[in-house]
């Protein structure tokens, strides 16, 4: 079996390093109804980013909405 080393924080940070908030935007909502499996680890280097800038307040309001609709 092959191990692949790879730093997915990194990746996904330099792949949208020089994108557009629209761009980001079309690539989240495009990872999402496409359903693919494999996007999810992108969408949780930019969930992660989101978490970790935002403020207590915004954290339990995120933490709200998942709650309710898990």
């Amino acid at each position: 079996m092959i191990k692949l080393n790879i730093d997915i924080r990194k990746y996904i940070k330099e792949n949208f390093k020089d994108t557009t908030t629209k761009e980001i935007r079309e690539s989240i909502e495009s990872s999402i109804k496409e359903k693919d499996e494999v996007t999810l680890p992108g969408l949780g280097v930019l969930f992660e980013i989101l978490w970790t800038n935002s403020e207590n307040d915004l954290q339990e309001k995120i933490l709200d909405i998942i709650s309710k609709n898990i």
